[in-house]
């Protein structure tokens, strides 16, 4: 029989001590984020200390569109990794390559499509968002030249996908770390030597893309164990595509959502004007880190779920959870609070304009001080996910999350005593929370389900 694991990499999710695994799984991802993060950071403190405040407003007020056009196809990652990791869990070899495979031809699919939509459609999407005439030029050029990077982003994204499905997250890490250190050095030589200014950044981060793109690429083929990709055997299996989007459609179309919800929000600040909109991408590039410590463990709550679900293991999923909310709220309370404890000194990084930096903080007292609840909201979604269950937490999310922030707009922002940036930022901790809520009640029903088809159950080897 076919050697079941992947060298030293990989890991099996169904037995032994779950919190080490799961922060050996969770720790090199929240690296991994925190360098891909690093991109956008340099790419916004290069261009807010040598461009100005509006070449710092383009750069920044493009991260909501560019999570807007793109979670679609990251979501189909998500079905990637929940499926793979069912497979690397049940033991079938000749199925996880099939999904292998079909993944990544339909990443650089994807990858193609994004590029072509982002070059048409920049200024337009950019119009339709209220982006200030000041900075409405810098903002297209920038997105233009970030979508002819779309084809690798894809690629990384979902050979970083199959990877985690075997408890890899190591070597993805590393390549980020790489593609980092090419993008930081980059952005400097583009903005400060040859003063390219946004076009700079934009380029920078595109070949740091290619970089990590390449890299996962040459793992995948050279790989010896199950997850090996051959290129001539690169192929759309039907029945792979189907389950594949049967998971990663809701999840990207949530992200979507979600990501439009921020469109909307981010149109709203823009009415404040530019000092504004400058704090406003600060302060959201520094609660990105805050972000990623939690994202990680919705990611681990994933795979964990996946691999126990197709080993049968349906008893350890209630520890997965209760494991993976448990780092999520120590992450998310310690790291979101001690980013607006020193807000002032890690926004002074971005600019040195006084009223900038107050705008920023105004956002991290109360975005980044409650992001643990966001983090508590996804550790819910990814324990969902990896049951199989996409469609519900998307309507979940859509419901309790995206709708009742635009209401919330539409209706308290609106009035005059509320129209005040505090009061549009109140939405997000108060839409997590509701969405958590249902999440939870969602998460019982399902098990319920799931062990009357698993009625009889091994013990637990720990």
């Amino acid at each position: 029989m076919e050697k079941f694991k992947t060298k030293s990499y990989a890991m099996d999710m169904s037995s032994g001590p779950l919190l080490q695994k799961m922060l050996a799984f969770a720790l090199p991802l929240m690296l991994s984020g925190i360098v891909q993060l690093l991109f956008n950071a340099a790419d916004i403190v290069v261009v807010g200390r040598y461009a100005g405040d509006n070449a710092l407003a383009a750069v920044g007020s493009n991260g909501s569109l560019i999570n807007l056009i793109v979670n679609v196809f990251i979501g189909m990652s998500v079905g990637t990794n929940v499926l793979a990791a069912r497979e690397y869990g049940a033991k079938n070899s000749k199925e996880l390559s099939k999904t292998v495979h079909t993944s990544m031809l339909l990443a650089f699919i994807g990858g193609v499509f994004l590029t072509l939509l982002g070059l048409v459609m920049a200024r337009r999407l950019l119009t339709w968002m209220g982006t200030p005439e000041a900075v409405i030029d810098l903002s297209a050029l920038y997105l233009r030249i970030y979508f002819l990077g779309m084809t690798a982003s894809m690629i990384y994204n979902f050979g970083s996908a199959v990877l985690r499905s075997i408890g890899d997250t190591r070597r993805p890490m590393y390549f980020l770390l790489l593609a980092g250190v090419i993008n930081v050095l980059l952005n400097l030589f583009f903005v400060i030597v040859l003063k390219m200014s946004v076009a700079g950044v934009a380029l920078a981060t595109i070949i740091s893309q290619c970089v990590s793109a390449g890299l996962v690429l040459m793992c995948l083929m050279r790989e010896e164990g199950w997850i090996r990709l051959e290129l001539k055997e690169l192929k759309i299996h039907k029945d792979k595509l189907i389950q594949i989007v049967k998971t990663g459609l809701p999840a990207g179309f949530q992200g979507m959502l979600f990501s439009l919800s921020n469109v909307v929000i981010q149109s709203s600040v823009n009415s404040f004007g530019e000092i504004v909109m400058a704090g406003n991408s600060a302060a959201g590039n520094i609660e990105g880190f805050v972000y990623v410590s939690m994202n990680c463990f919705y990611q681990a709550t994933i795979s964990f779920t996946g691999q126990n679900m197709g080993a049968g293991n349906i008893r350890r999923i209630y520890k997965i959870l209760l494991t993976g909310q448990l780092c999520v709220v120590v992450s998310g309370l310690l790291f979101g609070n001690a980013a607006y404890l020193l807000g002032g000194d890690l926004l002074s990084i971005y600019s040195s304009s006084p009223d900038v930096i107050a705008a920023g903080l105004t956002r991290l007292s109360v975005v980044s001080a409650t992001y643990a609840i966001c983090g508590m909201m996804d550790v819910m979604v990814g324990a969902l996910r990896g049951l199989g269950y996409s469609v519900m937490p998307m309507i979940v999310s859509l419901l309790g999350a995206c709708a009742f922030r635009l209401a919330w707009i539409a209706t308290i922002f609106q009035q005059e005593r509320f129209h005040t940036i505090k009061m549009l930022y109140l939405s997000y901790p108060v839409s997590w929370a509701l969405t958590f809520a249902a999440h939870l009640i969602c998460f019982f029903i399902v098990m319920k389900k799931v062990r009357q088809r698993f009625p009889q159950q091994p013990a637990e080897t720990e």
